[in-house]
């Protein structure tokens, strides 16, 4: 049974007009202009790092027994913000990138997808999804982070 939050609709709203720029290839000149100049890029970065870094915070708010009473509060947060989670991809990249980059993207899409069709959108009670949704969540959540920071550090190399 399908049961859809409302922040799983405004994320698939958000994901479905990423996905649709792309592939009709509508162009923003302003933005797409803006995201070549060096500091923009740098912000709108900074940005999409803290966003990663702040989605891990769930993690810790259940691992942390003296955190685990804001558990709740932290996962409603954590499907908001990661509905939201288009806008700071699209902000700092209109573009999918090649080799790695695409692969980030790919990933950060996919599990993007994955956060909006969570656990309280399927309402399976079936320990097999329940594992295998976590697992894969968490698995593309440790592959996108480690890709951020081998980006940034390419970036900030070859600078």
């Amino acid at each position: 049974m399908i049961n859809t939050s409302k922040s799983s609709i405004v994320g698939l709203i958000f994901l479905a007009l990423y996905v649709i720029q792309f592939v009709f290839e509508i162009e923003w000149n302003w933005l797409e202009l803006l995201q070549q100049e060096e500091m923009y890029k740098r912000w709108s970065g900074l940005v999409l790092a803290l966003f990663i870094a702040f989605q891990w915070l769930l993690t810790v708010t259940r691992v942390q027994k003296k955190l685990r009473t804001y558990a709740l509060k932290m996962n409603n947060l954590h499907k908001w913000v990661g509905a939201i989670s288009p806008l700071f991809f699209y902000a700092h990249c209109t573009k999918l990138g090649y080799g790695y980059l695409l692969l980030l993207s790919y990933i950060f899409l996919a599990n993007t997808f994955l956060g909006y069709i969570n656990l309280d959108v399927i309402k399976n009670k079936s320990e097999f999804v329940f594992k295998t949704w976590m697992i894969t969540h968490v698995a593309f959540s440790i592959i996108i982070t480690i890709l951020m920071f081998f980006h940034i550090g390419v970036v900030f190399y070859y600078k």
